[in-house]
């Protein structure tokens, strides 16, 4: 009964010698199985002669859904090994190591339920019965295990910026001017191309923290890195340009609709304010229109476009019109956007490029000029994502994770902490553990 019993509890070097039943679960008594505990962990000396037994209780996984209570009754031995420093020690297997309370497995499962199961360490520590801090630790220990300590070289990398927190500053002693201590913006990459999800993440969105993480890469990773997907972010260009040289860079498509959107929203709001003396009210038609004009035609109905179009031409002229052109220049360029992936040919891009410039270029309302100047500084990256149809999706899609990490976890207080959850949440289904079926 006692060997069946010692291969039903699976700890190896440990025999049970008893069960007896109590009212918080089973007792098991164990005994040390192992020859090898007898050993000197110093010296290696095999002891002979004994000081005395101790009683430890290691705390263990549960067994058919009841929590054993485990009772260790294991030897102290003295090492007669004159040149060894240590003079005894106590008997300890690798389930159990020295000086731990908890078997392996359990602190181990515990880390894993946070790290592979998308727990929260409170939650973690609720069904483990275990402290936060014990949870905690065993996470990190865990997280540290099974990812990589550098990253893979990655073909797309995509970076964008991400807000945490509030802002810090301190005073310069020597200048007595305020400087920052804690940055709210951190700058996450991120593998567009694999399965690595986040790559890492720096704090402050500026050029010079861009390029220090890059430049701690080798040299093979950085010359791997094809191409680059950006928002339409300066300080990222200049970046990449000193950095990666050889990478192409991607505009992502959603900042150019964004800001399409952007522009047509901002013409109804200064017009309406203009010819009414106000803001828009619900009473007014171009107010009530507000979310149908942001809404991709491509998507709509025929019969629904022809009746946005018949609203836009009973509204007052002065308002009516500049609205009516904004629509206009941002259908234009979701239909320029539209054709990535769908291998257009030059002439296409060129026709469909130039009905957008004629659009804004006809058109009375400043910021219509304003966007096809910024479509115009952007047009190589725009290009390329016409050709490419690379997009930052992976990048946006790491952010929510980031924030729904944060929300479960009420904040984190480290940002180490925070970037380590990020990073197995984004590779759990590399390594197996999010799968649907």
């Amino acid at each position: 009964m006692a060997n069946d019993t010692t291969r039903l509890l699976g700890l190896d070097g440990l025999a049970v010698v008893g069960v007896a039943d109590d009212t918080d679960g089973p007792v098991v008594h164990l005994v040390t199985a192992d020859e090898r505990a007898r050993h000197c962990p110093d010296c290696g000396t095999r002891a002979r002669r004994s000081k005395g037994r101790r009683v430890t209780r290691p705390r263990d996984l549960s067994v058919g859904g009841r929590r054993p209570r485990l009772v260790w009754a294991k030897r102290r031995w003295r090492c007669d090994e004159l040149a060894c420093r240590r003079r005894s020690f106590t008997e300890s297997v690798p389930p159990v190591p020295p000086r731990k309370r908890l078997t392996t497995r359990l602190r181990a499962a515990a880390g894993a339920a946070v790290a592979d199961q998308g727990r929260t360490v409170v939650q973690a520590a609720r069904d483990y019965a275990l402290s936060w801090s014990v949870v905690a630790a065993a996470f990190t220990s865990h997280a540290r295990a099974v990812l990589p300590a550098q990253p893979e070289p990655v073909q797309a990398l995509g970076i964008d910026e991400i807000r945490r927190g509030r802002p810090r500053w301190i005073p310069d002693e020597a200048t007595g001017i305020w400087q920052t201590a804690v940055d709210r913006w951190h700058v996450g990459f991120v593998d567009l191309s694999g399965k690595q999800g986040l790559l890492g993440q720096v704090e402050g969105r500026t050029a010079q923290a861009v390029i220090d993480w890059l430049a701690d890469r080798d040299q093979a990773w950085r010359d791997a890195v094809q191409y680059v997907a950006i928002d339409m972010c300066t300080i990222f260009k200049s970046a990449i340009r000193r950095v990666l040289p050889q990478a192409t860079l991607v505009v992502d498509h959603f900042h150019l609709v964004q800001l399409a959107n952007q522009t047509l929203t901002e013409v109804r709001r200064r017009v309406t304010v203009t010819h009414r003396g106000r803001r828009g009210r619900k009473s007014n038609r171009e107010w009530e229109l507000r979310n149908r004009l942001t809404r991709s035609a491509a998507r709509m109905r025929g019969e629904h476009v022809d009746a946005l179009l018949d609203e836009l031409s009973n509204l007052p002229r002065a308002i009516g019109a500049p609205i009516t052109a904004a629509w206009n220049a941002k259908e234009d360029l979701l239909d320029l956007l539209a054709t990535a992936r769908t291998r257009p040919d030059r002439e296409q891009v060129r026709d469909l490029l130039y009905r957008f410039y004629r659009r804004c270029a006809d058109a009375d309302p400043p910021e219509l000029q304003r966007l096809a100047t910024t479509v115009e500084t952007w047009w190589p990256e725009i290009l390329a994502f016409l050709h490419t149809g690379i997009t930052n999706a992976g990048s946006e899609g790491t952010n929510r994770v980031i924030k729904t990490i944060a929300r479960d976890a009420y904040g984190f207080r480290k940002p180490g902490n925070q970037r380590l959850r990020t990073r197995c949440a984004t590779t759990r289904r590399a390594r197996g553990h999010l799968d649907a079926r």
